[in-house]
This record gives C-alpha cells, sequence and structure tokens, in this order.
C-alpha cells in the first residue's frame, strides 16, 4: 500500500499562564513598602473627617464646650479657647496617624514623633525660637517700627498668664507641625519617591525629591492657606508664613524629626503674642504681657499682621536656616524600600539599599 503522507503538524500550544484576580486587585492597593502612598492619604482624610463630624457632634450634642463665633478672626484669641481648639486638634490628628501605622504596620514615631532626642531637640527648639523672635522685635525697635507703651500684667496675673498660653501654644507647635509635616509630609514624600524610581530606578535623588515636593505642598503651600482666613494678614505675611513653613521643613529633613520645630514654633508663637504683645498672623492675643503696637512704615513693622509681616522677618528665617544647619546633628529622614536610593557599584549597576535596622525596621505587606 502506498505510504499516507505525514500528517501535518499542529503547532504546540504554550499553556497560559492568568495572574489571579486576588493578585492583581492586591497590587493595586499594594506596592513594594505596604499600602500605596495615594490609598493612605485617602482613607486618612476619610478617618479625620469621620473623627472630626463625630466629635462636633458628642461635644455640641452635650455642650461640652462653648460654640465658637461665627468669625474667630474678629476678635483676640484666649489662652484657653487655643488649648482646647489646638489640642483637640493635635489629640484627633495623632489618633488616626496611629491607626494608620496599625494599618500600614508601621511604627507611629516614623511620622515624626520620635524619642530620640525628643527632649534636647525640644528644648533647643524652644530657647532659639524666643531668641529669634526677640532678634527680629529688637530690630523693630532698632528701625522705631514698634512702641511698647509699658506692661498689661503684674505678679501673679503674668506669671498665671504665660504658663496657660505656654501650654496654649505648645498645642499650637503639636497641631500645626504634626498636621503640615507628620502623617501627611510623610506619605506623599514616599509616594512621589517610589514614582521617582519607578521612572528611574538609579535615581539617586528620588528620596529629596519626594520629601521636598511633599515639603512645598504642604509645608509651605498649606501652611499658607491656613492662614488666609486670618482678618489681619497681608500678602507679605502670608509669604513669610511660607518661608517659615519652608524652615521647620527643613528641621525635619535635617534630624528626622518634629521635636524642635514644635519647641520652636511654641516659644515663637508665646513671645509674639503673649511676652510682647504683637499679632501673630494678624491675630491679637488677650491676657498679653507687654503693650506694644506697629509704627511708621507697614513693610518695615508689620502692619495688622504684626512682626512676621516685616520684611526684617526674611533675614530672620535666613539666620534661623543657619542655626539648624549648624547646631542641630544630622539624622537622616526616615526611609522606606520606595524611598531609598539605589547606590550604583564599580561596575554601574543598581544594587539594593539596606536600611539601618534600628530605625527602619522591615516592612511587611498588610493583608487588605
Amino acid at each position: 500500500m502506498p505510504e499516507q503522507p505525514d500528517a501535518p503538524l499542529e503547532p504546540a500550544i504554550e499553556p497560559t499562564t492568568q495572574e489571579p484576580v486576588g493578585a492583581v486587585v492586591r497590587r493595586i492597593f499594594v506596592g513594594d513598602d505596604g499600602l500605596r502612598a495615594g490609598w493612605s492619604l485617602l482613607l486618612f482624610f476619610i478617618l479625620i473627617f469621620a473623627a472630626s463630624m463625630l466629635t462636633n457632634f458628642i461635644i455640641f450634642h452635650f455642650h461640652l464646650l462653648p460654640k465658637p463665633p461665627k468669625d474667630p478672626s474678629a476678635q483676640p484669641i484666649t489662652a484657653k479657647g487655643t488649648l482646647r481648639s489646638d489640642g483637640l486638634t493635635f489629640g484627633l490628628t495623632a489618633f488616626v496617624a496611629w491607626l494608620m501605622s496599625l494599618i500600614e504596620r508601621r511604627p507611629w514615631t516614623r511620622y515624626g514623633i520620635k524619642a530620640q532626642r525628643a527632649i534636647p531637640d525640644f528644648f533647643s527648639g524652644l530657647g532659639w525660637g524666643f531668641f529669634c523672635l526677640s532678634s527680629l522685635i529688637g530690630l523693630l525697635l532698632l528701625t522705631h517700627s514698634i512702641v511698647f507703651t509699658g506692661s498689661a500684667l503684674h505678679g501673679a496675673g503674668a506669671l498665671g498668664s504665660g504658663a496657660v498660653w505656654l501650654a496654649g501654644f505648645l498645642c499650637v507647635g503639636l497641631a500645626e507641625e504634626f498636621l503640615t509635616r507628620g502623617y501627611i509630609q510623610y506619605t506623599v514624600a514616599r509616594g512621589i519617591s517610589g514614582i521617582t524610581r519607578a521612572l528611574d530606578p538609579r535615581n539617586r535623588y528620588s528620596h529629596a525629591w519626594g520629601f521636598w515636593v511633599a515639603a512645598f505642598l504642604f509645608s509651605a503651600c498649606l501652611f499658607m492657606a491656613a492662614h488666609l482666613a486670618n482678618r489681619g494678614e497681608t500678602p507679605w505675611g502670608i509669604l513669610q508664613v511660607g518661608m517659615a513653613g519652608t524652615v521647620f521643613a527643613y528641621s525635619l529633613w535635617r534630624t528626622g524629626s518634629l521635636w524642635w520645630a514644635i519647641g520652636f514654633h511654641t516659644s515663637w508663637d508665646w513671645a509674639q503674642s503673649y511676652f510682647y504683645g504683637t499679632n501673630d498672623s494678624g491675630l491679637a492675643a488677650a491676657g498679653h504681657l507687654l503693650n506694644s503696637h506697629p509704627a511708621g512704615n507697614a513693610m518695615l513693622s508689620g502692619g495688622s499682621t504684626g512682626p512676621e509681616g516685616s520684611i526684617l522677618c526674611t533675614p530672620i528665617f535666613l539666620l534661623i536656616a543657619a542655626i539648624i544647619y549648624y547646631t542641630l546633628p544630622r539624622r537622616e529622614y526616615p526611609l522606606t524600600p520606595d524611598q531609598s536610593p539605589l547606590p550604583l557599584t564599580t561596575d554601574g549597576a543598581s544594587e539594593t539599599h539596606l536600611v539601618d535596622m534600628a530605625e527602619s525596621p522591615r516592612i511587611t505587606t498588610p493583608t487588605i
């Protein structure tokens, strides 16, 4: 019988491996260092909103605190009011950040409230804040831009008011520093750093890009926006608020901690509002020690803004940056895997950057 022609060979079908749906969903929400920064930030704001609504409902439903005035900036701020409002702001923000630290499986101290050198940093900032504000007042006196007309308080009344104001401005320092340069700063920085690394794995400045872009958005822009509602603020005063936020961000970059900025912020505001009796970002304080008022050209005196609105404040901010550089020991801002720059080997290839385990423990991927 004639031989049958060989049947054509069918091409071999390679088995296809399809990624499980669960893995795809997980990759959407989870990156190399845990929950992706965008989702973390969204969840943080949702929790802040929910916690604020619940707290306000409890306070006003049970009449725990008096209702705030419709226009708080139209009247002097009080020490007890500042203590309550900013203390509550810090408490809510810190609590939600703590919840996020559990979700993300990171230490809460990663967000700037570290125990390392907390006391020396805080008291160093406290001393420098009073010194720098007093230096600004000295420049205003030399240019005849401020006038003092005596004391408003004496004896035990002065001591008591000063102590309550110090506690109030400590809450201001904690609230404003942690809100603008705590959890939000850290999360946005790690997100932008991750994007930078994804675009260029060899970029040795991804960590710096992430930090300073986040600092521009929140330490400068958000910080300025928060002061726009103050009745006595001026455009130059708002600009200098942004400069102050940038300087505080530099102290965080330098030390990896918020404590120096918290101490500085506390004593700067205390000296300005209570001790010297000037306006602070357009707000006057009730129960201050000295009576004073601006004189002459508003660009020199600061006008209704107070000393922070004076052009003489700009060299003071440069002085503060120099103080941070020369007096604070260099400690790295805490790194995460997607923030750490990849050092290059001798042949130009990138290698994994090892993070100090004492400061940056191994990050595990959370289960969602």
